[in-house]
């Protein structure tokens, strides 16, 4: 999201492969990862003070979306707090919070996908501009990859929503963080984000240093576990920061096509951020996305709805934050979903082989 303001059991098995099922949406053996972004820990200007600019989730929170179904998060965090200064090791308050709440996540069986929640920036330079090199970012996913090595329940999100960057030089930077990664001997899967908000309605257009659909394409992973993480809003710019969802079919032509160019490139792909309010026409759109996705599971490794978290306000239209005991509507649709059919357990796994 533009704005500033994870089945019940680990997935540990060898392969992220999925059958091809020839059925009917209720029938089809679905994605493995399904899930809701946590927000919080990206809050805030860096530096900020744990509590009042920025919190992890809560094991209250964590403990309710683990009960609707969820067996996945993404958690946002802040690269400038992690990392302080360039090059300098992580900082050991801000990485045990990540470690403790990851283990509370755990606790819950639930997968974590870690997400430097930045755009493609540190401290408000992009990367690709010195001192925020590729080399930089490599060496930062490198102190972080060994923090969590082999840990597969531990997903790694390269970036959120790279942006201002050309696709040629995110693809140059996302390279050098995977060989770092790979290098620290870390087998996790890894997440790639393209372009342009790595919007999938724009995966295929042209723009600064290329198209994500065909530049991304670069991509070298010595391990080959890797998936394309895409994100999707259903109002009329396709941004999420707005209270509608007239782009609702839009959305839905963006995942169909997402889903061809996956099968005739053999990659997998995941939903990363999409959302919508709670009106009933925007609630029939999530529903259809989300049919898509499960009625193409070969190819779609899962999904995780954004938004929700203890600091978002109810007012907030994509929230799905239980206030007052109450469920949001969008709720019941994402956990029909999240219990829908999943392929078997040998099927499923934190790699894309």
């Amino acid at each position: 999201m533009k704005a500033s303001l994870p089945t019940r059991w680990r997935l540990t098995a060898a392969t992220l492969a999925m059958l091809v099922v020839h059925a009917s949406v209720a029938d089809a053996a679905g994605p493995c990862l399904r899930g809701v972004n946590l927000s919080g820990a990206e809050f805030g200007e860096p530096g900020g003070e744990y509590f009042k600019a920025y919190a992890y989730p809560s094991e209250e929170t964590i403990g309710y979306f683990a009960r609707k179904g969820m067996n996945t998060v993404r958690l946002p965090f802040q690269w400038e707090r992690l990392q302080p200064r360039l090059g300098q090791p992580l900082d050991e308050n801000e990485l045990k919070r990540l470690k403790d709440t990851v283990e509370l996540l755990r606790d819950k069986r639930l997968t974590i996908i870690l997400d430097p929640h930045n755009y493609a920036h540190y401290n408000k330079t992009t990367i690709g501009d010195a001192p925020v090199t590729s080399s930089a970012f490599a060496e930062f996913w490198a102190r972080l990859a060994v923090e969590f090595s082999d840990q597969q329940d531990v997903i790694f999100g390269l970036m959120n929503e790279p942006n201002d960057i050309a696709t040629d030089v995110w693809l140059k930077a996302a390279n050098a963080a995977i060989r770092t990664i790979r290098a620290t001997g870390a087998n996790n899967l890894i997440l790639v984000p393209g372009t342009r908000w790595t919007g999938a309605h724009s995966w295929q257009s042209d723009g600064p240093g290329g198209a994500n659909g065909t530049v991304m394409l670069g991509i070298r992973d010595p391990r080959n576990r890797f998936a394309y993480e895409v994100h999707q809003y259903f109002d009329s710019d396709s941004s999420g920061t707005h209270a509608e969802c007239s782009g609702g079919e839009k959305a839905l032509d963006a995942m169909v096509a997402m889903t061809e160019w996956a099968r005739e490139n053999g990659k997998k792909v995941f939903l990363g951020e999409f959302g919508v309010p709670q009106d009933k026409a925007c609630l029939a759109a999530l529903g259809r996305v989300l049919d898509q996705i499960q009625a193409n599971g070969d190819v779609w490794l899962g999904w995780t709805y954004w938004v929700a978290g203890d600091w978002w306000p109810e007012s907030e239209a994509l929230n799905i934050q239980p206030h007052d005991g109450r469920d949001r509507k969008q709720m019941a649709i994402l956990q029909q979903a999240a219990r829908a059919p999943f392929p078997p357990k040998a099927a499923c796994a934190t790699a894309a082989d």
